[in-house]
């Protein structure tokens, strides 16, 4: 019988070394923790972690892992998923779109609580990160047409990648990873409902829950668990259950050779993935006109068809919770007109109902371009047009927001958002030993320690 795929992806994850890494992808593996811790810090002040963090606090296990900003040590599985979520639910973590969107970042908690658990340090999370962006990334080419495009939320596609990162950290054989990727895969799928209509905190769970997913499977595993080896080629495997079309070369082909880490983007903005060229075009003709929101008579937003159904839905021109609002293209492009500004500050619930922003919802139209669309992914076009009252029009085309790679955030900038999002949380001097940490992450010892650097020392 031919070799699975999985075999071939299990046995490239157990075999690959730090010193088979680029530098340039051990730098990018740093930027994409440090944003991430960045984004946990900021999640710790959501509603939806503390919820869920009061859970885990009555379910979870002892343990070695630990969670981002409580310190609290508890069991693998649960740190996972409260870490990820922490990561995940405001929306303003990393992003990949070519196929389908995801956010690679979800996965670098599970590297965290199994390497914790087996005592590894700085590179050994630095191969996690690299491993789980790679094969996330992977899966989102593969899929022809995406998975979401037939009703699928990627957090499916995650729970192949993550018992991936968990099996690499807990050091299991490939064997044994080869039956984490079938346990974690085989019994999670995720409905695209979670991110279709009315949005609810489900919308930044699921893909935190696939990375769960993956850490226990990695735990059977290691304990000789079995899964099918065939999930994704097989019979009732992936390809066949998420039909028609599968590029599975995609996974596989030249692993090693480049990496997919160097092609991922992160957010300038916390909002939805295709929002945010919208979002940096209508900024810019709001300053470079120094258009006040009363001088606005429509703005026009001529995107792709799947940004019309998912962001400009009816339920977007009335969005009620956080969740509903960084999904919502009026919603964000009316922010933008009144604060000239997308930050977590507007997607506070006494902003998202604030009469200034709510009565420019109506002026926001987006229409589907067939143009735009025959183009994308290669780029994420979009073009803006603002009419004025007084018959003016203002037209702006960008064909990729700020944070893509060909337009990414730099050190700094990632900086300046990991502060602004921890600041209220983490004194300065508790601040720069992390980032000094995580810009040395080859030389740190334990990821235990690292870990004990982002306990808050700040009330919130």
């Amino acid at each position: 019988m031919p070799e699975t795929i999985t075999a071939v992806m299990a046995r490239w994850a157990a075999d690959l070394r730090f010193e088979d890494l680029s530098e340039s992808a051990i730098h990018e593996a740093r930027r994409y923790l440090l944003d991430s811790l960045g984004c946990a810090f900021g999640g710790l002040r959501q509603e939806d972690c503390n919820i869920a963090l009061d859970v885990l606090g009555e379910i979870g296990g002892t343990g070695a892992a630990t969670i981002i900003g409580t310190g609290k040590r508890t069991d693998p599985v649960s740190a996972a998923l409260a870490n990820a979520l922490l990561v995940r639910v405001m929306d303003y973590n990393d992003i990949y779109w070519q196929q389908d969107p995801s956010h690679p970042s979800d996965i670098i908690p599970a590297a965290i609580a199994c390497g914790e658990r087996a005592e590894k340090g700085g590179t050994d999370l630095i191969l996690g990160i690299i491993l789980g962006h790679e094969f996330e990334m992977r899966f989102c080419e593969a899929a022809i047409p995406g998975i979401r495009e037939r009703g699928w939320h990627h957090a499916t596609l995650t729970a192949f990648v993550s018992p991936i990162v968990a099996g690499k950290a807990l050091g299991l054989t490939w064997q044994q990873i080869q039956h984490a990727i079938g346990i974690s895969a085989s019994r999670h799928a995720t409905l695209g409902a979670v991110t279709a209509g009315k949005l609810t905190m489900m919308k930044n769970t699921v893909d935190p829950m696939a990375t769960q997913s993956g850490v226990l499977a990695a735990l059977l595993a290691e304990k000789g668990y079995t899964g099918p080896e065939h999930v994704i080629d097989g019979k009732e495997g992936l390809t066949h259950v998420f039909g028609p079309t599968w590029d599975l070369a995609r996974l596989t082909e030249g692993l090693g050779e480049s990496w997919r880490i160097e092609k991922c983007g992160m957010k300038a903005f916390p909002a939805e993935a295709l929002t945010h060229t919208p979002i940096s075009a209508v900024l810019d003709l709001v300053n470079e006109h120094d258009l006040k929101p009363d001088q606005v008579a429509q703005v026009h937003i001529r995107s792709l068809a799947r940004a019309a159904d998912i962001l400009a839905d009816p339920s977007k021109y009335d969005p009620r919770s956080k969740e509903s609002a960084d999904h919502s293209l009026p919603y964000v492009i009316a922010a933008a007109l009144v604060d000239r500004a997308v930050t977590p500050a507007q997607f506070k619930q006494e902003r998202i109902m604030s009469d200034d922003i709510r009565s420019q919802l109506h002026k926001v139209k987006v229409v589907a371009d067939p143009d735009i669309e025959r183009v994308f992914p290669a780029l994420q076009r979009v073009i803006a047009t603002i009419t004025t009252t007084d018959g003016r029009e203002f037209t702006k085309q960008l064909d990729y927001p700020k944070g893509d790679p060909r337009n990414p955030l730099t050190d700094h900038e990632i900086e300046q958002k990991f502060d602004a999002l921890a600041a209220p949380v983490m004194s300065a001097g508790a601040r720069a030993r992390l980032k000094d940490a995580v810009w040395n992450l080859q030389d740190v010892e334990s990821i235990s320690g690292l870990m004990a650097l982002c306990k808050t020392d700040l009330p919130y």
